[in-house]
């Protein structure tokens, strides 16, 4: 179902994803949302699967694993109200990287790579923005994942 109301628009205004955009930009952008919901235990999306969209999480709470040795699950990360997820198979036109669960009733607003498409043909600017978020939101989680790695390397060094 696509979406639209002042409260939405509130929301997403104060999300990462959304930041700078002006008003009309940002109405048609909110046209091409669809409303997404699912369970507690619902797998969102699922490791190695074909992707086409991002999902901005509205409500709820959501774990995000990969699958390493024998089967074994390794929890990520944890998402909530305001992040977002999936964009990587935007850019990279890959499977879906990680598996992502619901572990709470979860609302996700979902934008697939066609409609950000019809964005780029419809408002240039929009699209340039919503790009630029992105790439800011991957500088900040490869940054995190550099912190990581350097404390496990640490960690090793030690034992």
């Amino acid at each position: 179902m696509a979406v639209s109301s002042p409260d939405l628009k509130a929301f997403l205004v104060a999300t990462p994803f959304f930041g700078g955009l002006s008003d009309a930009s940002l109405d048609l952008l909110i046209s091409m949302l669809v409303e997404r919901r699912f369970n507690a235990g619902a797998t969102v999306v699922a490791e190695g699967e074909p992707g086409r969209s991002l999902f901005i999480v509205h409500s709820g709470r959501l774990v995000v694993s990969k699958l390493v040795d024998a089967g074994r699950v390794i929890r990520m990360a944890g998402l909530e109200s305001g992040d977002f997820f999936g964009e990587m198979t935007l850019i990279e036109m890959q499977n879906r990287s990680a598996t992502v669960v619901a572990e709470s009733p979860t609302v996700l607003y979902e934008l697939t790579a066609q409609k950000l498409y019809t964005c780029y043909k419809a408002d240039i600017h929009a699209y340039v923005m919503v790009l630029q978020n992105i790439n800011r939101e991957l500088c900040r989680r490869l940054r995190r994942a550099d912190d990581r790695i350097t404390k496990l390397q640490i960690l090793h060094a030690n034992q």
